[in-house]
């Protein structure tokens, strides 16, 4: 009998390192015989892709908060359908970098639409699908804005913005890992690659076969 898919989705503010303990988080579990599929948002699909592309590097002005929330959610709306359902229903696990709870932390918290605006897009969109265990890793806020200056490159349309908003997204996941104990995980993201790690794999152990 083939083991159930399992979704897990990785969260937090700029220079977290969502995409590197992704990385690493994968390569245990197929280290372990399970199959694996590694993506992130917006993005993860062509259609959705095509999506980030216009979302991180807007023609012409920004865009409105509301456009910008209906784009995240298009995005994610055909990531699901083509690439995140059919892959939990082969059984593989799926590591996302990043899901909805960044949208509701930055277009619904700190972009000022409110949560339920973005869980009924959600809702619309991808069904309401959730994670089985959203990581969150969090740090100083020093310490992620050095981490952020050593990676170099500008910043896009979002990282660019100003530090206000940014301690808004932060506290926005903060209240969200409160409300959901059980759906969150918060991590120290702050130490050497290998104790972080070890924080998420102690964090999702419950899941594993």
């Amino acid at each position: 009998m083939s083991t159930p898919g399992r979704f897990i989705a990785f969260e937090g503010g700029e220079g977290a390192g969502k995409s590197t303990q992704g990385r690493l988080l994968a390569e245990a579990l197929r280290a372990r015989g399970l199959s694996v599929v590694v993506t992130r948002e917006p993005g993860g699909t062509p259609g959705a892709e095509a999506i980030r592309a216009l979302l991180l590097d807007p023609p012409g002005e920004a865009w409105p908060s509301q456009a910008e929330a209906l784009l995240f959610a298009a995005a994610r709306a055909d990531h699901v359908a083509h690439l995140i359902r059919p892959a939990l229903a082969r059984g593989d696990w799926v590591i996302c970098d990043r899901f909805v709870d960044s949208s509701r932390a930055y277009q619904g918290g700190a972009g000022g639409l409110g949560d339920p605006a973005i869980t009924a897009l959600h809702a619309f969109g991808s069904d309401g699908l959730r994670p089985d265990r959203v990581i969150l890793l969090e740090g100083d806020e020093i310490a992620l804005s050095a981490r952020l200056e050593a990676r170099g490159g500008a910043a896009d349309a979002i990282e660019g913005r100003p530090a206000e908003y940014h301690r808004a997204v932060a506290a926005a996941f903060r209240a969200f890992a409160e409300a959901d104990p059980e759906g969150f995980a918060r991590i120290d993201a702050i130490g050497t690659q290998a104790d972080v790690h070890a924080r998420i794999l102690a964090a999702i152990v419950d899941l594993l076969p």
